[in-house]
């Protein structure tokens, strides 16, 4: 089974996803909405995709999609290890912010 963490939008938890998460054994791991100091895509990921991709010109999404594959392949494992502990202890500080926002 999958672990899906992503912030509370409503397109996020619109029926159609929420169907297909029961149905294919995501669970969803639950936080406040509104909170991008816990989403890694928004504390690390965008950062470390943007960088390498700022100044480009595509012709394409494909071009778009292959660059992108490119910059995360190249980000070391040690990275994501690290960004998955700095997310362990964001959820504490959440905790002892009672779930404001605390960047």
């Amino acid at each position: 089974s999958w672990f899906l963490h992503h912030d509370n939008a409503p397109s996020h938890t619109a029926l159609v996803f929420r169907e297909h998460f029961a149905k294919n054994s995501t669970h969803i791991v639950p936080q406040p909405p509104y909170s991008p100091d816990l989403a890694p895509c928004d504390f690390w990921l965008f950062n470390k995709l943007k960088r390498p991709l700022r100044g480009h010109r595509f012709d394409s999404i494909e071009e778009i999609k292959a660059e992108s594959k490119k910059v995360l392949k190249a980000i070391p494992e040690k990275d994501f290890c690290d960004c998955f502990e700095d997310w362990k202890k964001r959820w504490n500080k959440c905790i002892v912010s009672d779930g404001k926002y605390f960047e």
